[in-house]
C-alpha cells in the first residue's frame, strides 16, 4: 500500500507503459453522443443530462472518488519549514506544445509559496511565455538566462527577478535563448550547463520549476539532467497520449548516461472535460499505465487560466476561490508530499 511520502510504483516500466498507450481504442461517434454541442444540448432534457453527470461527480467525491477515479489519498499537511534549501529541481517537461506546462510552472510555484516554499521558476523557452505569464515583457529585458548560461561573467543572481508573488522569483528568458542550442553543441559537457548555473543560489530556495520548450533538444536535456524529479503534464487527448512513450524514453536515456537520480514525480492530467466521454477514457488509460504516478489533483479546462495570462499573476491571486486555485494547492501539497 503506497503512503503519500512514497507513491506506489506501476507495475511494468514506465517504458512499455507508455508504448501500450499506442493501443488505445476509441469510442464510435454514437459512443460519444452529447461530446458536441447541439440544438438538444441547450434544451431542457440537456440540461438535465448535464445537472445528472454533475450530481454523480459530486457523490463520487463524497464517496472519496477523484476524477482519476481512484480512492484520494490522504495527503499530510505540509510542514512548516524552519530553513530554506536545498532546492529540489523539477522539470515541466513534455514534447507536445499547449498541454499546460507554463500555466503548471507558475501556478504550482504560487501554491507552493502558499506553503511556506522559496520558489525560483526557471523559464527554458525561447518563446519566454512563463515571463509573460508572470507580468515580464521578455523582448525589454537587457539579461536572461541565456546570458548567464553563455557568459561566464553573468552571474545567475544578476539575472533573477522577483515577482509579484511573495516567495517566488524568476529566472527570465527570450528569444535569445534559441541561439544557446546551437552554440553548446561545442561546449564541453554542455547537458549539464543549467545545473553549473543553478548551484550557486540551490541552498536559496526549497523548489526550482524549470518550463521546458515542446521540444527534447539540448535545452530539455539540460533540464532533465538538473533535475531531481520531472511532471509531465498532459493533457486528457488522444494525441498526448501518443507523445508519451518518446518522452518516457528521454528521461530513461538521461537516467541511464547523465543523470541516475533522475525520476518521474508524477504524471499530471490538465485540461480534462469530465463531461465528455473522450476526456474519461484517456483519464482511464493513463491511469492503467502508470498507476499512482498520476497525481490524484486534475486540471480541469477553465477560462479563468487565459484571463490570468493576460493579467501577469497566478491563478491563486488572480481568483483565489476558483476551482483552479483549489486544484493547484492541492497539486502543491502532493508534490511537497512525494
Amino acid at each position: 500500500m503506497s503512503t503519500p511520502n512514497e507513491p506506489a510504483k506501476p507495475s511494468a516500466s514506465a517504458g512499455s507503459a507508455a508504448a501500450s498507450l499506442s493501443q488505445v481504442t476509441i469510442a464510435t461517434p454514437a459512443e460519444h453522443d452529447g461530446d458536441e454541442p447541439s440544438e438538444e444540448t441547450i434544451s431542457s432534457r440537456g440540461r438535465k443530462a448535464k445537472r445528472a453527470k454533475e450530481t454523480k461527480q459530486q457523490e463520487l467525491e463524497r464517496d472519496g472518488i477523484g476524477p482519476t477515479g481512484r480512492p484520494l489519498r490522504e495527503i499530510p499537511e505540509p510542514p512548516v519549514l524552519e530553513r530554506h534549501g536545498p532546492a529540489l529541481v523539477m522539470a515541466m517537461c513534455n514534447q507536445k506544445g499547449g498541454v499546460g506546462k507554463t500555466t503548471s510552472t507558475i501556478n504550482l510555484g504560487a501554491a507552493l509559496a502558499e506553503c511556506g516554499r522559496r520558489v525560483l521558476l526557471v523559464d527554458f523557452d525561447p518563446q519566454g511565455a512563463l515571463s509573460v505569464g508572470l507580468g515580464i515583457q521578455p523582448h525589454e529585458l537587457d539579461q536572461t538566462v541565456y546570458n548567464v548560461i553563455m557568459e561566464r561573467s553573468v552571474s545567475i543572481t544578476d539575472v533573477i527577478r522577483k515577482t509579484r508573488v511573495d516567495g517566488v522569483d524568476l529566472l527570465p528568458s527570450n528569444i535569445d535563448l534559441s541561439a544557446a542550442e546551437v552554440q553548446l553543441v561545442a561546449e564541453v559537457g554542455r547537458e549539464h550547463t543549467l545545473l553549473r548555473v543553478l548551484r550557486p543560489v540551490m541552498n536559496d530556495y526549497d523548489y526550482v520549476l524549470v518550463d521546458c520548450q515542446p521540444s527534447l533538444g539540448l535545452l530539455t536535456v539540460n533540464a532533465l539532467t538538473a533535475a531531481d524529479g520531472v511532471i509531465i503534464p498532459l493533457e486528457c487527448e488522444f494525441f498526448s497520449l501518443r507523445g508519451v512513450a518518446l518522452l518516457i524514453d528521454t528521461i530513461e536515456k538521461v537516467q541511464e548516461r547523465l543523470n541516475p537520480k533522475l525520476d518521474i514525480t508524477g504524471i499530471l492530467a490538465t485540461m480534462y472535460d469530465p463531461r465528455t466521454l473522450h476526456s474519461k477514457e484517456v483519464m482511464a488509460r493513463v491511469v492503467e499505465a502508470f498507476g499512482d504516478i498520476v497525481f490524484d489533483t486534475v486540471i480541469n479546462r477553465t477560462v479563468r487560466f487565459p484571463e490570468t495570462t493576460v493579467a501577469g499573476e497566478p491563478i491563486t491571486t488572480w481568483a483565489p476561490k476558483s476551482a483552479g486555485a483549489a486544484a493547484y494547492r492541492a497539486l502543491a501539497r502532493e508534490v511537497i508530499a512525494r
